[in-house]
């Protein structure tokens, strides 16, 4: 994607941001602009959805709601405060696990001394009366120490279910950090993460990989036409189609807006150009309806650049080589794959003419 249609896409996003802080008579904070440019973006299903709830409810935006979805859904200290909550209930769990296991190895030592006092005892025992009184003491010592156990076996396995559930917690959180909620993608930072490890695996293994970067021709047109509902609607279409013509370990991603990346692990820009076609084919052979009224809205097209790992390469270099054969296939007419090899056909007869 190049610079020219990032900006008009990121001013787009911008000036209808600007449109409904002005129409909902809102005071133009920064958190005001980031979220409505969120909104306009569409990168947050859940956003999104409480906005057109609250739109539908009471026809405008409130500055009182407006900051409370703001730290709702987009609040820098939300997950860190999510993450400190579960990690305090950790350490809680953790603590109360640990008095119960000093509780039980004081009675268990208790017992002990009971039971190696007795046994000196009962030796020089001749009275069968008093004799009686001693294993009576052992049993009732016994059973104590029995009843210690069962309660500590049961703490252990109620400790062991709040943790399971915590660890889920835990991971529902990593899932959500890592995830688009509108695709189910992975999202921008999974895939700056997962793009360094592939160029450390491919500078370490001697194993390269291919770089998808997809974008949705018209989009904003689209988006502008038809609503920010079916403009997900087109996301998630798209998404799915990646999904369909990938593989388990290759890491699909929404970059961004209406972009698409996706690494395939060890494969070749031949392998990479068919998966491409494949997902191209796949958008393109689904007829999109509008849900509300049934309206059938045609079909939507993608646009794919391909690169594939040089030795040189850091995940600028590779990302830009992806993106100029974007654009190249945008410039091309939309609706087509292109690969670095394509930008170098047309340096090559641009030198020759």
């Amino acid at each position: 994607m190049s610079d020219s249609d990032d900006h008009q896409r990121t001013i787009g996003y911008g000036a209808s941001a600007l449109n409904y802080i002005k129409k909902n008579m809102l005071p133009a904070y920064p958190r005001s602009y980031e979220l409505w440019y969120t909104y306009s973006a569409g990168y947050n299903q859940g956003l999104n959805r409480a906005i057109n709830e609250s739109i539908k409810a009471n026809g405008h935006v409130s500055t009182d709601e407006m900051l409370t979805l703001y730290g709702r859904f987009l609040s820098p200290i939300r997950l860190g405060d999510r993450l400190d909550e579960v990690g305090t209930k950790v350490s809680r769990e953790v603590e109360e696990l640990v008095d119960s296991l000093k509780l039980s190895a004081d009675a268990t030592s208790d017992y002990g001394a009971a039971l190696e006092q007795a046994s000196e005892k009962i030796k020089s025992v001749a009275d069968p009366k008093k004799l009686q009184n001693y294993v009576t003491h052992l049993v009732k010592s016994t059973q104590s120490a029995v009843a210690s156990n069962r309660k500590l076996e049961s703490q252990l396995l109620e400790s062991k279910k709040h943790i399971e559930n915590l660890q889920s917690s835990l991971e529902a959180i990593r899932y959500e950090s890592l995830t688009d909620e509108l695709t189910t993608l992975s999202n921008r930072k999974h895939f700056e993460n997962s793009i360094e490890r592939a160029i450390e695996q491919a500078e370490t293994g001697g194993h390269g990989f291919a770089l998808l970067m997809t974008d949705i021709d018209h989009f904003k047109k689209f988006n502008d036409t038809y609503g920010h509902q079916t403009g997900d609607q087109v996301l998630r279409l798209v998404a799915l189609a990646v999904k369909q013509n990938i593989k388990a370990q290759d890491i699909a991603c929404r970059y961004g807006g209406e972009e698409f990346a996706i690494i395939l692990p060890h494969e070749t820009l031949d392998a990479a150009t068919d998966i491409s076609e494949r997902i191209r084919v796949a958008v393109m052979s689904k007829e999109l309806v509008k849900r509300s009224t049934g309206e059938n809205l045609g079909r939507v097209s993608i646009s794919v650049g391909i690169a594939t790992y040089r030795n040189t390469d850091n995940a600028h270099s590779i990302v830009s080589r992806a993106d100029e054969a974007l654009y190249a296939a945008k410039n091309a007419g939309r609706n087509l794959v292109r690969s670095e090899k394509d930008l170098a056909v047309a340096a090559d007869q641009v030198d020759v003419a």
